[in-house]
């Protein structure tokens, strides 16, 4: 399979080759499977051909225990790109702002979330009087209220399920936007789209590497950078959805 863009920005699909390398390297330990790598250039990158085939739930609680383990081989800081990699990161053909943090929600309000916030506002699909109720559910991931003390995640950043390509051995991830994060952050991206037997999915996730109580309320909290990003280019639904999970994040 062949990507091309003849106005990709510099080093795009090298980014996207760091990120699937990166996320490949657990596989050995029992963690996602990745599609390879066969060349990557400028403005082109050649993928491996999956033969696509229906999932099943047998499979997608196979998936979730695998990308349990990929999280757990863990990154730098948050914010960190792909070990080796000191080039741009990207979501979608959006830039994504790299970071060294320790603290979790400062990262991401400041670097996943505000970035495409400013840019829905001036594009008007959030607003004015939307903004009041996300600046203040933002105001509190960054101080600090959904801080824990679990380390950065190796996490894909961009896992909405057409990220996850099914064959006749299970589940691939393509397309990825990896970084240091948080673990409940890519859960909380497959569930806002959904996924085929998510609820599979998330029971053999659990089962490998038990989640934190309380993870399925603070899914809003997690949703609002996808959500933020969408806003940023996709219309005004996508800043009514982001306004609802901040109120979401209030309640908790």
């Amino acid at each position: 399979m062949i990507k091309e863009r003849t106005d990709a920005p510099a080093l795009f699909f090298e980014a996207e080759a760091a990120g699937l390398r990166w996320l490949a390297e657990p596989e050995a330990d029992g963690g996602a499977r990745v599609v390879r790598v066969a060349d990557v250039r400028p403005g082109r990158i050649e993928l491996e051909r999956i033969r696509e085939s229906r999932s099943t739930a047998d499979a997608a609680r196979a998936f979730g225990a695998a990308l349990a383990v990929t999280h757990a081989a863990g990154a730098d800081a948050f914010g960190a790109p792909p070990a080796g990699w000191d080039g741009p990161l990207f979501i979608g053909r959006r830039p994504l702002p790299v970071a060294r943090e320790t603290t979790w929600g400062r990262f991401y309000v400041r670097d996943r979330v505000l970035p495409y916030l400013d840019i829905a506002v001036e594009a008007g699909t959030v607003t004015s009087a939307q903004l009041p109720v996300i600046r203040e559910a933002l105001d509190r991931v960054a101080a600090g209220d959904f801080d824990d003390d679990e380390p950065p995640a190796r996490i894909h950043g961009d896992l909405w399920t057409g990220n996850v390509l099914w064959d006749a051995r299970g589940a691939i991830l393509i397309d990825p936007a990896a970084h240091g994060g948080h673990r409940e952050t890519d859960l909380a991206m497959l569930d806002l789209f959904g996924a085929p037997f998510l609820d599979e999915i998330l029971a053999g996730y659990d089962a490998t590497r038990p989640l934190r109580a309380g993870w399925r309320e603070r899914i809003p909290v997690h949703q609002l950078h996808p959500l933020a990003v969408h806003a940023a280019g996709h219309g005004p639904s996508y800043g009514r959805a982001l306004a609802d999970a901040a109120r979401a994040t209030l309640t908790l």
